[in-house]
């Protein structure tokens, strides 16, 4: 810390992530389950990558939104779980405030590019049922990319008009951030410059980057699940719904936790309760997905199967 002679503050150079710091007798515990979860979503998720470049059968929209999916959700966990472990491992919960407000860009940045891309999958999976004798015209490579391309554009603007207001602030006085990574409202609390303008800002942001994607989600569901209910057929309906409903599960988990996290931000109350569900939307959705995609989706299933099977007769060959 630096004091100022002409200011009696003491200005931070560093903040302590309390993190799971009531649960110092099973550390142990934790770091070997979220060293686990790592390392399976890290290998589910670039499975899913893997297969979606190398076989052709799932070079489709859907697969395409799925890949960059994957690719985020990777990109996601190695923000927030590489540190976690390293301060279970050797109880060092210090961390810079540069580096603290690196992570908080990170995962701001990361999380809306997978709004953006929930709701870009909802939309494809709109026009698939809805609109199938049109889908291949209004869901076209270059109409992928320009969603896809959008969804990390949009996202990294919104990111960096936050990051330019948050780099004004300066802390002082506690450096305690009682969460496992650096979030927002818990640093902005720790700021001694006014902070109403970018809560202010980051509130504006907030919404320009996630309701707008949740209603997109919410009516091409609310379209789709209106088609299947009209399809006459018992098993037609269920191969329809079977299309969408992994989907459906993923965005559920991630809206839900993420919307139950920021309405009890600001609860000393429900601080611990905050931290569980804070753990459901950074470290288990990307562990979730690739399991959901791969275990619900037969085109995947039978990607795996050609994947192994040309595996298996390439060692065989001598």
């Amino acid at each position: 810390m630096k004091k100022l002679e002409w200011r009696n503050e003491t200005i931070i150079t560093g903040f302590i992530l309390h993190g799971f710091g009531d649960l110092k007798k099973i550390h142990i515990i934790l770091f070997v389950l979220f060293l686990t979860i790592y390392i399976m979503t890290m290998a589910g998720n670039l499975l899913i990558i893997a297969l979606i470049v190398t076989d052709q059968h799932l070079h489709t929209p859907m697969y395409f939104f799925l890949g960059n999916l994957s690719c985020l959700e990777t990109c996601y966990s190695s923000t927030i779980l590489p540190r976690i472990l390293a301060s279970l491992l050797n109880e060092h919960y210090t961390v810079s405030v540069n580096s603290c407000i690196l992570q908080l860009w990170a995962f701001v940045f990361l999380a809306v590019t997978e709004c953006y891309l929930l709701a870009a999958m909802s939309y494809d999976r709109y026009l698939a049922i809805c609109r199938p004798l049109h889908y291949s015209t209004l869901m076209n490579f270059k109409i992928c990319l320009q969603l896809v391309v959008g969804s990390w554009i949009g996202s990294f603007a919104i990111d960096a008009i936050l990051l330019t207001f948050i780099l004004k602030l300066s802390f002082c006085g506690h450096n305690l951030i009682d969460h496992f990574f650096c979030d927002f409202i818990p640093m902005m609390n720790l700021a001694c410059s006014d902070a109403s303008q970018v809560k202010f800002v980051s509130a504006i942001l907030t919404s320009i980057s996630t309701l707008p994607p949740f209603l997109l989600t919410i009516v091409s569901y609310a379209y789709i699940i209106a088609a299947i209910l009209g399809i006459p057929s018992i098993i037609g309906r269920q191969k329809a719904f079977s299309t969408c409903s992994s989907h459906l599960i993923v965005v559920t988990i991630f809206y839900g936790s993420l919307t139950v996290v920021y309405l009890l931000q600001d609860s000393n109350e429900l601080k611990e309760l905050n931290k569980v569900f804070s753990v459901f939307y950074t470290i288990l959705t990307p562990l979730v997905n690739p399991l959901i995609y791969t275990l619900r989706n037969k085109e995947v299933r039978r990607a795996l199967r050609r994947a192994v099977s040309k595996y298996t007769t390439c060692i065989q060959v001598p």
